[in-house]
């Protein structure tokens, strides 16, 4: 759903009085964990970063990858914990569409709403603006509001001229909801646009197999 790999910066919470040996020691763990969680390892990279989550409370990378690793893992209320340090720490709205999906799986339909708001300022990145906006429609779906769901994310044109991925993601999801609400010919004109960029993009052939 979301651009949720991360790169994890140095660590920022050392006390000047750490050895070293030991500051190498967790920097070498926290490559270790962003390895394992690019590898889809989840658990095994959460249990490298639980303890130094602890001993580092003021490190938002590892904050930021502990909460990832928790979203993925479904622990929704420990992402939350962990991604809204990161968010505080650093004031960086970069996983609030991770955060929103949290809440909308949590059923925190007021925060889930707040969290995607914060995407909307017209200098946030348009990936992660787009992002916002998926995690924002799926809530209102979830809540059955499909119009208000589909209004929110349909665009003029099913796809620019040159869409990046996040194109492709939005118009998935489009399709997604107007099969949800029963209308196969407007789901059908989705999922055709994707395929015809993107063949093996997520399961949208078997999405319009399955629409014949």
């Amino acid at each position: 759903m979301t651009r949720s790999e991360t790169n994890p910066g140095p660590l920022e919470a050392f006390t000047f009085d750490m050895t070293e040996h030991r500051r190498s020691r967790l920097e070498r763990e926290l490559d270790e964990a962003a390895d394992a969680y690019l590898a889809d390892h989840f658990d095994e990279a959460r249990k490298i970063l639980a303890p130094m989550a602890k001993e580092l409370p003021a490190a938002a990378s590892v904050r930021e990858l502990l909460g990832l690793c928790y979203y993925r893992l479904e622990d929704f209320e420990s992402a939350v914990i962990e991604i809204e340090a990161f968010a505080s720490l650093t004031g960086s709205v970069e996983q609030h569409p991770v955060l929103a999906d949290c809440y909308r799986a949590l059923k925190r339909w007021a925060d889930c709403s707040e969290a995607c708001a914060a995407l909307e300022d017209p200098d946030i990145d348009p990936e992660l603006a787009v992002e916002g906006r998926i995690v924002a429609a799926g809530a209102l779906a979830d809540q059955g509001k499909l119009a208000e769901a589909i209004d929110l994310l349909s665009t003029r044109r099913v796809l620019p001229k040159e869409p990046q991925g996040y194109h492709l993601r939005r118009a998935y999801a489009v399709g997604d909801l107007y099969e949800r609400a029963g209308d196969v010919p407007r789901a059908r004109q989705y999922f055709v646009a994707i395929a015809r960029v993107e063949p093996a993009f997520v399961d949208v052939t078997e999405r319009l197999a399955a629409l014949d």
